[in-house]
């Protein structure tokens, strides 16, 4: 190696090292050569995706999706002895997204820009025509279909986009025999399957948000602080930004209150939730336990095949079997009917406490004739009856009597004067005041002039088919 080809390399390498971070440029230790990861400066917008008839399903039957990143290509290098004065770099380029044929035109592309600077170091003018010319070369625009084809080994599948003769490929030929023939050794591509090229096209896209995100400054709406991306939060439908330390503390609060389907983005009028990812990442073990319970407890409660065990003790969550009324524990074992919560009585009516009475009585008035028909075959055609009589009885009741002031009995008043006397504990009292009378001389309460009654021992009382009032006396 001249002395000359040795500090150009150097040179070289050296301002590689101080332009790029290590996550682009890494420097080998034992060789005089390295690795450059080149992310590509997409446009605004752009698309990927997988037609409905690709040869490998996918669970929706297509896929489509906008990215701002993707995977980057990977150029490793060694420089040999006589480089830059003789020899290139000796070098594979590979990507997870383009294809062999593709990554062989860039391979071919590179060599020309080694021919035209003949003597000249070239590794930053590759990274910069694979930075900045790569869609453009290769024809690439969005949206972009992914494809898998195989290659002519038979062995490897590759992600292909169509290429047109003396358009795609800087030129190469479309046919299949023709992009075998045009396959450069040096082109690497490694992966698996389109499933596997997805899911890391989108992890990559999804870090590189993240990266772009914790290094820029954000103003928090709760505090109005600014704080680094790395101290915020985003909402991801949204895109609304909060520090940290404030969601933390809206977050526990409404976990505590049991509100875990009110974890909102605080924005007024903004219905975006936070992911369970994002809950686990703020608020502590016991609290996001305590979230993921009682966000468990309410998803079961919308789900009309799922029951609790009645008991106090147990509460487990019970499935319920279509057009079955029982339900089994698997906790306790405790078999109950799924409709009435105890104990199962097989084809029998279900039994209604005298409290649930005048709710079955309103709902089955205000029921159509299926809900009624549901309504007779769940509780009985008899106890309904008994719910309607029952409570038609103590509607007349309410309005047609009234009740002894001693022990509660029903007494109605046909004819006659006010003085009351109960047919159940026989005890006088007055039908104008509900007040008890002396049973000495019950009479003296309508003579009084200080009673509320006096005089008033006829009054509304019926004679000969007319009613007939007393008039007060000032």
């Amino acid at each position: 190696m001249s002395s000359e080809d040795k500090e150009a390399q150097e040179d070289e390498l050296l301002a590689l090292a101080s332009i790029y971070d290590e996550d682009e440029f890494k420097r080998a230790e034992s060789a005089q050569g390295g690795e450059t990861r080149i992310c590509l400066e997409l446009p605004q917008n752009f698309k990927i995706f997988v037609s409905g008839n690709s040869t490998e399903s996918l669970q929706n039957n297509g896929f489509e999706y906008t990215v701002c990143f993707l995977p980057p290509l990977v150029l490793n290098f060694e420089l040999p002895p006589d480089y830059p004065s003789t020899s290139p770099p000796v070098f594979t380029l590979s990507g997870k997204w383009l294809s062999q044929a593709q990554l062989s035109a860039l391979c071919k592309h590179l060599d020309n820009v080694w021919e035209e600077n003949r003597g000249c170091v070239v590794l930053f003018a590759w990274m910069q025509f694979l930075k900045e010319e790569t869609l453009s070369y290769l024809n690439i625009s969005s949206p972009y279909e992914l494809k898998m084809c195989h290659q002519g080994n038979g062995q490897s599948r590759t992600p292909l986009v169509p290429l047109d003769a003396e358009k795609d490929c800087g030129g190469a030929a479309g046919s299949a025999a023709a992009e075998e023939e045009l396959i450069d050794a040096r082109a690497v591509q490694d992966v698996e399957s389109l499933s596997s090229l997805i899911r890391e096209i989108l992890d990559f896209d999804q870090a590189q948000k993240r990266k772009c995100f914790n290094s820029k400054m954000y103003l928090c709406n709760i505090c109005f602080c600014e704080k680094l991306g790395s101290e915020c939060m985003y909402f991801t439908e949204c895109s609304h930004v909060y520090c940290k330390a404030c969601l933390k503390d809206y977050f526990e609060i409404q976990i505590r209150d049991g509100q875990v389907h009110c974890l909102n983005c605080p924005e007024p009028k903004c219905s975006s939730v936070a992911t369970p990812g994002q809950v686990k990442e703020l608020v502590g073990e016991q609290l996001f336990a305590r979230y993921d319970r009682l966000l468990l407890q309410s998803s079961l409660d919308l789900m009309a095949d799922v029951v609790y065990c009645p008991r106090p003790g147990c509460q487990t969550p019970v499935m319920q079997e279509p057009g079955c009324t029982m339900g089994i524990c698997s906790r306790c074992n405790y078999a109950f009917c799924t409709l009435c919560k105890m104990t199962y009585h097989g084809v029998s009516p279900c039994k209604v406490t005298a409290e649930k009475l005048m709710d079955l009585r309103n709902e089955y008035l205000e029921a159509d004739e299926a809900t009624k028909r549901f309504l007779e075959q769940r509780y009985g055609k008899r106890v309904i009856q008994k719910a309607l009589e029952e409570m038609e009885s103590k509607e007349w009741l309410e309005k047609n009597s009234k009740s002894c002031p001693c022990c509660g009995t029903h007494i109605e008043k046909l004819d006659g004067c006010n003085k009351m006397t109960c047919t159940g504990c026989m005890q006088y009292f007055c039908w104008l005041c509900m007040g008890s009378l002396s049973r000495v001389n019950p009479y003296r309460h309508f003579n009084d002039p200080s009673s509320p009654c006096f005089n008033r021992l006829f009054q509304a009382m019926h004679i000969d088919g007319e009613l007939w009032e007393v008039e007060d006396e000032d």
